[in-house]
C-alpha cells in the first residue's frame, strides 16, 4: 500500500508541505492514520499485510488527497506538532512552524528562567501554546486569536490535552481584547502570525486554498500584522520578557523596513528559518523605529 501511495502521489499534481515534504511520507501519514499507528511507527509495522477493509479506506484517502488536493491533516483531522497530536480542521492552518524546535529546547539560551506566563498570539489550533505548556509545566498559557472559529479548535485541543487548568483562550485582535491586568505580565510571547505577502499569496499551490486566508495574508509585503505587534508587544512583556515571531520569507522585507533594529534571526537544524527574537528591553529601546 505504501508503494502504491507513493507512486500515486508522485504522478499526481499535488504539493507537499503540510506536515510532509515527499510522496513516501505522505503515504505513510495517511496509512498510519487508518491503522491507528503513530507517524513514527517502525517501518516493518507499516509494511505488514493490510485487511481488505483497511485497504479500501487507505485507497479512498489517497484518492481524496489527489482529487481535491486537500492537505492530508485536514483529511485525517489530526496533525502532529512537537510529537503531540492535535485536532485539526479548515478553521485553522496546518501546524508546521519551526518554532517547534525552540520549544523542544525550552527557548534556550534566550529564556534564562522558566517563564511563568506565556502568550501564544495568533494561536490557531493552539499547538504552539499547548506545546509550551508541556515544555514549561508550571507556566500559565494564554491562546489568543482574532478568529472565534480558530479558538473553538484551540478549546478542543486544550480539552484533549487536559490542560484547562493552565491554558486559557481569549478572542482578540492583537492586544485589543486584553484588559489592563495583562500589561507587563508575559515572560514569553510567541507568535506565528499571518505573514504571506500579496505576490506569494497569489501564487500559492491549491492546497493552501483550504486554509483560512485570515491566517495567511498580511498585506503587500507580508508585514501588516508584524508591524502592529512590534509597536505594542513591549507593553505586555515583563522586564526580562522575550518576543519570538515567525515571519517566513518576509524576513527580508522586515530587515529592509527596520534596518536599525537588531533582530536576532534564529537558526534551526530542521525546517526553514524566518523566525526572529527580540527582548522586551530591545523593543522599548527601539520603540521610535516602530
Amino acid at each position: 500500500m505504501l508503494e502504491k501511495g507513493k507512486k500515486l502521489f508522485e504522478q499526481g499534481d499535488i504539493y507537499f508541505g503540510h506536515g510532509t515534504d515527499n510522496a513516501w511520507d505522505e503515504a505513510v501519514y495517511l496509512l498510519s492514520h487508518v491503522l491507528n499507528l503513530p507517524p513514527d511507527a517502525d517501518r516493518a509495522l507499516l509494511q505488514n499485510s493490510v485487511s481488505e477493509q483497511d485497504q479500501t479506506k487507505i485507497e479512498a484517502l489517497y484518492q481524496r488527497r489527489i482529487d481535491e488536493r486537500v492537505p492530508a491533516p485536514y483529511i485525517t483531522q489530526q496533525a502532529w506538532f512537537c510529537s503531540l497530536p492535535f485536532y485539526l480542521d479548515e478553521r485553522v492552518i496546518v501546524p508546521r512552524s519551526p518554532i517547534a524546535e525552540l520549544i523542544y529546547n525550552q527557548f534556550q539560551p534566550w529564556c534564562m528562567q522558566s517563564p511563568n506566563k506565556i502568550l501564544d498570539l495568533c494561536a490557531g489550533s493552539g499547538c504552539i501554546g499547548i506545546a509550551c505548556a508541556y515544555a514549561f509545566e508550571k507556566a500559565q498559557v494564554v491562546l489568543s486569536d482574532i478568529s472565534a472559529d480558530a479558538l473553538e479548535v484551540s478549546a478542543i485541543n486544550i480539552k484533549q490535552h487536559d490542560l484547562s487548568h493552565r491554558v486559557s483562550v481569549i478572542e482578540s485582535d492583537l492586544f485589543n481584547g486584553f484588559d489592563s491586568s495583562a500589561k507587563n505580565s508575559f515572560d514569553l510571547i510567541v507568535s506565528n502570525p499571518p505573514y504571506v505577502d500579496a505576490d506569494d499569496l497569489a501564487k500559492m499551490p491549491h492546497e493552501f486554498s483550504h486554509e483560512p486566508d485570515l491566517a495567511l495574508a498580511s498585506g503587500n509585503d507580508g508585514l501588516d500584522f508584524t508591524r502592529r505587534l512590534l509597536k505594542q508587544a513591549a507593553d505586555y512583556l515583563t522586564d526580562q520578557g522575550v518576543l519570538v515571531v515567525e515571519v517566513g520569507n518576509s524576513s527580508v522585507a522586515l530587515d529592509r523596513a527596520f534596518p536599525e533594529v537588531p533582530f536576532t534571526w534564529l537558526e534551526f537544524t530542521q525546517g526553514d528559518g524566518g523566525v526572529f527574537m527580540l527582548t522586551g528591553t530591545q523593543l522599548r529601546q527601539y520603540a521610535d523605529c516602530f
